[in-house]
């Protein structure tokens, strides 16, 4: 099983006709069936780690002022509360009895797998431990691979919400946009770990793409989690609301 890193974009995407949402939506065809997944949102930040254990996570809508139909959406996937407490032996997270699934998480899965009947739980970051301990966290979950469990990370690979272009859809990003876009595909093909841990100072225009690292940490879990030496693929590349990337790879 490969790992995964997407994109997730606002919580209307899934209402959309952009080449993100479709890409999400043969995400299922292009990978194999996963047995569990490890959803690590972007949208569950704690100090230290932790899991949800969970049996029927509630669909949490995590946003404010959008159109009613979202509020309707409700993904019914079961919890994996086995598979959470495995990698809370793994990490040592905690156990959180009481989170549900956030838009990072059940939007790209509601796309991915609409049947809803994959076991899906979260596990949370940590925004002011940085990269490098994010792709520590991902290799502790390497072994899970093996098993046909899927961490999916899930973020944004530019997340600058100053710098959106409100109504606009697919779209020519600026220069600054496209050049660290650009950085972050090389950087994944050629599975630079030092270059992603250390993003701040190697890539072009890191401030200005991610003025805060919590949408970009799941990318470091999800590589992390594919285990020492991995390289990744573009699965999609694209650009909406001006300079959002919705950005996906696969490693391993």
């Amino acid at each position: 099983m490969p790992t995964i890193f997407v994109s997730h974009g606002a919580p209307t995407l899934i209402m959309s006709d952009a080449p993100a949402r479709a890409f999400l939506a043969s995400l299922g065809q292009q990978i194999p069936r996963p047995t569990g997944i490890v959803a690590v949102s972007a949208h569950w930040d704690t100090d230290l780690p932790a899991v949800s254990v969970v049996r029927r996570p509630d669909t949490i809508h995590d946003f404010y002022g959008f159109p009613e139909p979202l509020y309707q959406l409700r993904y019914a996937a079961p919890g994996a509360p086995q598979l959470a407490e495995k990698v809370a032996k793994l990490t040592g997270a905690a156990h959180d009895h009481h989170r549900g699934l956030d838009h990072g998480a059940w939007v790209p899965a509601m796309l991915a797998w609409p049947e809803a009947d994959i076991p899906i739980f979260q596990l949370s970051v940590q925004p002011d431990l940085g990269p490098a301990h994010h792709i520590a966290l991902g290799r502790k979950l390497a072994s899970l691979r093996e098993e046909g469990v899927l961490v999916m990370g899930s973020g944004s690979a530019i997340h600058n919400l100053r710098a959106l272009v409100r109504g606009a859809g697919p779209s020519e990003p600026e220069p600054w946009a496209q050049a660290f876009d650009d950085w972050l595909a090389d950087a994944v093909e050629k599975g630079d770990e030092e270059g992603l841990a250390d993003y701040r100072a190697r890539a072009p225009y890191a401030r200005e793409a991610h003025p805060t690292d919590e949408h970009f940490l799941p990318l470091h879990v999800a590589y992390g989690a594919a285990g020492p030496g991995a390289k990744g693929r573009a699965l999609h590349r694209s650009f909406t609301l001006g300079n959002l990337s919705m950005a996906a790879y696969a490693f391993g």
